[in-house]
C-alpha cells in the first residue's frame, strides 16, 4: 500500500471530532471504537513497512546471486562417471535377475 493510497493517518483518526446531534451516537462508544481502528491501522502499517523492507533484502540477494551465477562459469559434473555407474549397475541386476541364462 502506498502512500498515495492511503487517505487517512492514524494521527487523524485520533484527532477526527463529530459532531454531536441530538439522537447522536453515544461519544464514548465512537473513541474507543475508533481507538480500536487506530491500533490495527498501525499493526497494519507496521506490518506493511517490515515486509517493504524484507521484499527490498530479498530482491537485493537475488540480483547478488544472479551476478555470481553469470560470473562464474558452471562446473560440468562427470556424466561418462555416472554412466560406468549406472552400466555396472545394471549389468550386476541383469545377472541376478538373469542368473545363468547369461553366462550360457
Amino acid at each position: 500500500m502506498d502512500a498515495k493510497h492511503v487517505q487517512l493517518s492514524s494521527k487523524e483518526i485520533l484527532e477526527k471530532d463529530f459532531k454531536t446531534a441530538m439522537r447522536g451516537y453515544n461519544q464514548i462508544e465512537v473513541d474507543e471504537f475508533l481507538d480500536v481502528i487506530i491500533k490495527d491501522y498501525e499493526a497494519l502499517q507496521q506490518q506493511i513497512d517490515t515486509l517493504q523492507t524484507e521484499n527490498n533484502q530479498l530482491k537485493k540477494r537475488t540480483t547478488g546471486e544472479a551476478r555470481t551465477r553469470t560470473a562464474q562459469p558452471v562446473q560440468p559434473q562427470p556424466v561418462q562417471q555416472v554412466n560406468y555407474d549406472v552400466l555396472k549397475r545394471l549389468s550386476n541386476l541383469e545377472k541376478e535377475v538373469f542368473g545363468k541364462k547369461t553366462s550360457e
